[in-house]
């Protein structure tokens, strides 16, 4: 499918994944998702980045629950086949995380769901072998899961994930956006890569057809203008959690707002942690594009407005800090850079600047 305003530029929506349809089929059922809050501990409306239940009536403690699966990063580790398999495992544990600390969360427990035509005990070893060694990489402790097989559902090889996360923080240490105001600055954390998210739009561009061996020939390509690193490693780079650098500054009190940037890339993830009033002005100038974005967005002739909201363009989480608390935030975060600020515009969203 091309965008008809600019005819040959390829959309996400021609690779399978529509988002708007995605928002608006949740939409549909909102009212009754919140029907079931009233006499439950259910402490806030669906639409952060975390779930918040209240245990005790008495005690300021909340829990913060998230879901996620890995998407289809899975079709490149199935291909590709040994670590990459470990690599979506701690994929999958980060994505959750940073979910959760994108609320100011410490992270507890963590439980895996893993579906497969038939079990392969190596691949179920090395996926969940790299969802433990994550787990204890961010200091929670993965207390269970479940595993199927499903013939007939999932062909011989393939296989899917999907994990769920809890943590806990204070009311105190909330962060969803309230204390964000106008003149906050807006600091963006370099992402891993594509993280998690854009592989059915990677695929499709590449042309991976599908077929093992055509398909491991085009990913052993370089990226253009990289450093001789491959397609296939350069994809697979894994998602990196944020929790160590990020936690300590929020329960610091020197960030007031947060995003983790997954579907929906900066334009739909950013505007999530404004309150009313406010929006965000991104300057995509104030950082460094990873090659790989590049070479996606150039194979595709992809418009701004379109990769914008497929890909991270090379940062992984947003945070929104006062100016007197940005030199100190910078120094407390490799990589992290000014990526632009908060302004008043009457309504939440955001602009990128020199969006088509």
């Amino acid at each position: 499918m091309n965008d008809e305003r600019y005819p040959g530029a390829f959309t996400y929506a021609a690779a399978g994944v529509n988002i708007d349809a995605a928002s608006a089929a949740l939409d549909r059922v909102r009212s009754k998702i919140h029907a079931t809050f009233p006499g439950t501990g259910a402490a806030r409306p669906i639409g952060h980045f975390g779930g918040f239940y209240r245990l005790n009536d008495d005690d300021d403690r909340l829990l913060v629950a998230s879901a996620d699966g890995i998407g289809t990063k899975l079709k490149l580790a199935i291909l590709l086949g040994g670590i990459a398999h470990a690599t979506v495992g701690a994929d999958l544990v980060n994505h959750c995380t940073n979910d959760l600390l994108a609320v100011g969360a410490r992270p507890l427990f963590f439980l895996d769901y893993v579906a497969m035509g038939e079990l392969d005990p190596d691949i179920f070893a090395r996926l969940v072998g790299g969802m433990a060694d994550a787990c204890r990489a961010n200091g929670i402790a993965m207390i269970g899961g479940e595993s199927a097989e499903m013939p007939g559902l999932y062909a011989p090889g393939d296989y899917d994930a999907a994990g769920f996360i809890v943590g806990e923080l204070r009311e105190a240490e909330i962060v969803d956006g309230q204390a964000v105001s106008s003149a906050d600055l807006l600091i963006g954390i370099p992402s891993g890569g594509l993280q998690t998210n854009g592989f059915s739009f990677a695929r499709a561009v590449l042309g991976l057809t599908g077929d093992a061996a055509h398909d491991r020939e085009l990913l052993a390509e370089p990226v253009a203008g990289g450093n001789g690193e491959s397609l296939g490693e350069t994809l697979m780079a894994p998602h990196r959690s944020f929790l160590r650098e990020v936690l300590p500054l929020a329960r610091a009190g020197l960030v007031t707002g947060m995003a983790h940037i997954t579907g929906g890339g900066l334009i739909d993830n950013v505007p999530r942690m404004l309150p009313d009033g406010l929006s965000a002005l991104v300057d995509p100038a104030g950082w460094n594009v990873p090659p790989i974005f590049w070479h996606l967005v150039q194979k595709g002739d992809t418009r701004r407005a379109e990769y914008h909201r497929i890909l991270n363009m090379g940062i992984g989480f947003v945070l929104s800090v006062r100016p007197a608390d940005t030199d100190r935030v910078l120094n407390e975060v490799p990589g992290a850079r000014v990526i632009g600020s908060v302004v008043p515009t009457g309504q939440d969203g955001m602009r990128v600047l020199g969006l088509d």
